[in-house]
Order: structure tokens, then sequence, then C-alpha cells
């Protein structure tokens, strides 16, 4: 789906928002006229939304619901046009950006050196080791100047081509190529795909079958594994009838790193939108640690810089609260200016953690945006 113009929007902040955000959804649904003959999931009233990692943050979150929503699905396409009443058209009439794209380029970037951010995971395992939590998710930034405005269209369109078995995101000035899904819920079936554990690929078809052999093995990444599928089952335990969850994880290949992957499924209980779940799901100990409270201020103290909504959900949801979530990961925050992005990237400390491993973790996982804005 892509969706330009705006026909409204909710802001929300704190530890709320995402409460917040669901009762002003249900109430715009309930309110809105709506003439929908299509019948694929996606089309008719949708909002597109993006949230903070903290509850503190000053980011916030937003639910925006478009003007126009463009989907193809199935073999099918649709175009859902929203207008606040029959005689406002502004944003209904407002069209989509039809210029040739431009391809980035001249970007300056400024962000902590490697051995900064070494000393900081060694603060970490010392802290896992004197028992103060069993794994912390920690996150650096990297600020990204041009002296032009970026044309946004182009990196998404490099990321979606690089990455097509990632969730590319742009939505109220997040944006990047996603391979965690945080919760999908579909009539009453909710998944949710895990991702913990990395190495990163050599290139060599051969050497990389052994990696992720490799990989699946490794007592480190599968411990890092299990703290942030156990974070996930927990909730949906009780929230299913059932839920299928894998007895080991699989590998992923993508073309930057490797991922240990569980997918895991279930059949909510009782009708539970896809927002409700978001709240009980995030943030997730494959994004923040175990256990999330003891984590979340480890965060908060080793980190020394608000990660807005990086690492935080994002998606889209629809009128019957049926939805997509994923976790903002290998993305970046554009300025309102376009001239401005900051870039994240993140890695799961546990007491086996090396400094030097997590480092090379970290660049890897810089590569796909580094790559859509030409510095790869």
């Amino acid at each position: 789906m892509v969706a330009w113009g705006e026909a409204a929007r909710f802001d929300a902040s704190g530890e709320g928002r995402f409460a917040e955000a669901g009762r002003w959804w249900q109430d715009t649904c309930a309110r809105a006229s709506v003439d929908e003959g299509v019948g694929i999931r996606g089309s008719g009233l949708v909002a597109f939304g993006s949230f903070s990692f903290a509850c503190d943050s000053a980011a916030g979150g937003a639910l925006v619901v478009p003007a126009h929503v463009l989907g193809l699905r199935g073999g099918r396409s649709w175009l859902t046009t929203v207008s606040t009443s029959p005689s406002d058209t502004r944003d209904a009439d407002a069209p989509a950006d039809e210029s040739p794209v431009r391809p980035v380029g001249g970007i300056r970037l400024s962000g902590a050196s490697p051995e900064e951010w070494r000393r900081l995971v060694r603060k970490a395992i010392h802290r896992i080791s004197g028992g103060d939590v069993e794994k912390v998710v920690l996150a650096r930034a990297i600020e990204a100047a041009s002296d032009e405005p970026v044309d946004v269209r182009s990196i998404l369109g490099t990321l979606a081509l690089d990455y097509p078995m990632c969730w590319t995101f742009h939505v109220d000035g997040m944006l990047g190529a996603t391979p965690e899904l945080l919760a999908r819920v579909d009539r009453g079936l909710v998944t949710s795909r895990v991702l913990a554990g990395t190495i990163r690929p050599s290139g060599n078809e051969t050497a990389d079958l052994a990696h992720a052999a490799a990989l699946a093995r490794s007592s480190k990444d599968r411990e890092e594994h299990e703290f942030a599928v156990e974070s996930v089952t927990r909730v949906l335990d009780r929230l299913c009838t059932s839920i299928n969850v894998p007895d080991a994880p699989s590998v992923m290949h993508l073309p930057n790193v490797m991922h240990l992957v569980t997918d895991v499924t279930g059949v909510l209980a009782k009708p539970t939108t896809s927002l409700e779940l978001v709240s009980l799901l995030h943030p997730s100990a494959a994004v923040c640690g175990t256990p999330t409270d003891a984590a979340s201020s480890l965060i908060a103290e080793l980190e020394g810089f608000d990660r807005g909504r990086y690492s935080g959900p994002v998606g889209w949801i629809d009128a019957s609260g049926d939805g997509e979530w994923g976790i903002a990961l290998r993305s970046a925050e554009v300025d309102p200016s376009l001239t401005r992005l900051r870039l994240f990237s993140g890695c799961g400390i546990v007491a086996a953690s090396d400094p030097d491993d997590e480092w090379a973790e970290s660049e890897a996982k810089l590569e796909p945006l580094m790559a859509a804005l030409g510095l790869a």
C-alpha cells in the first residue's frame, strides 16, 4: 500500500499512547461513512501509524488517515479516497508526486567512534554479569546531512529492491526496511516474526551454509533468540486459545546479515485489535531486553540519546482492527526539511557477547540504508 495526502491524524504521547490512538481510531471508524466494495485486506478505511520506543520519548506516536491509498494484493489493485466532508476536496484532489525520482548523493556522516561503542557494550556486559539484566539491546545512531533535500522515494525504492524479504515502510518521517513483524492480526489469527541472533554472510554460498549452521548452533545467539521468543509467547499465551511455536529457529538469509528467526502464530480467544496487541507486545526482548523494566532502565542510562521511533511499532490498521505492525529496524528518522537523517542500528547484548563482534554486527545492520544513500 502506498498512500499520500492527509485526511486526518492523531498524535499521542506517554505511556497511554497506544490506548489513546486506539480510542481515537475506533471513534473515527464509528463516525465514518464508507463505500467499499473491494473486500480485500487493507481496502476501505485504514490508518498508518508509527510509535516511539520509549513511553517518555518526545517522539510520541501518530496515526494518519491518508487522503489516498493505492493498494495491490493477490494480483488485484484498488484506490481508496478519503475526505473529511463531501465539500472538502483539498486533500482528496491532491495528486501524487509524479516528478522524476532523484538519486541521493552528497551525504555527510557523523556518529560515535568504534571505541565508544565497544566501551558501551563492555559496560552492558558488566551489568549483565552483575545480575542486573539477562539481556539488553543497545542502539547507536549516525547523523546524516545533505545540502539538498533527499528524495525519500529513491531510498525506499532501493530498499524494496534490495530487501524483498523485508517490509519497506515510510510513515510520518520514519523509513526503513524491517525484517521483523511485531504483530499481524487477520480475522482472529495472529502472527509474530521474532528475530534475534545475527551473523554476517561472506558472500560465498558454500561458506555461508556453514555460517548458517554455526549460527543455529551458537549458544550465545540461541540464548539471545530464546529471550525474544519467550517475551512474545508469554503475551500470546494469555490472549490465544492456541499458539504454535516451532521447536527450533530457522535461519533467514538477507544480503547483509543472517538471522535466527521464529514465526509464532496463534488464534485469539476474543476480538483484539492489532493496536491493542502491539501495546501488549511492545517492547519485546528483541529490541529491549530481559527483564523488560530493568533492560529499559539500563538502555536509558547507557545509550545517552532518545531513540525516538527507532525500534518502535510501525504499520497500519483497518476499520475492523486488523492490521500489520513491524518493528522500525534498519531504519532512519527523516527531518521535515529532508536535509537531515538519523540512521540507527542495534545489537542484543548477553553475557557471552564480544564488543568487537557487536561493532561489526551494528555496521552490517547499517548497510541497507548506507547503500540506499549511495554510501556503500
